[in-house]
């Protein structure tokens, strides 16, 4: 215990008081909301991510769409978002499937996630 004690107070001393003020605001600093949305084009899934803090919390984010069988959730596809426009979208091209069908976007630091409603997936007749 006494050298975690030592430690924390030699870092205190060693980094600027200006850094460690900027570390502890980054860490009570709320994080942004995200969203990610999923549609469907035949078997082809598609959405968007979008955040109040963009750049960190749309860009580039991998989504993971997940199928429902008998209520349980599984893996079934992922992407990452890329900007085109003004928006961030993902898709999964086509996958041929059928089914229930939601996506999710994992939390970072200083950024939440977020889960889609589920959609209804079928095959264009």
């Amino acid at each position: 215990m006494r050298a975690i004690t030592l430690s924390v107070a030699a870092l205190a001393v060693v980094l600027p008081a200006g850094l460690l003020s900027g570390i502890a605001a980054e860490a009570a600093a709320p994080a942004a909301s995200v969203t990610v949305t999923i549609k469907a084009e035949g078997t082809d899934m598609s959405g968007t991510v979008s955040s109040t803090k963009p750049l960190k919390c749309a860009a580039n984010r991998t989504v993971k769409v997940f199928k429902l069988v008998n209520g349980e959730p599984h893996l079934w596809a992922s992407d990452t978002t890329e900007k085109q426009g003004a928006k961030y979208v993902w898709s999964t091209g086509n996958t041929g499937t059928e089914g229930r069908f939601y996506a999710k976007v994992g939390a970072k630091p200083g950024c939440k996630m977020d889960v889609s409603p589920t959609i209804r997936v079928v095959r264009p007749d």
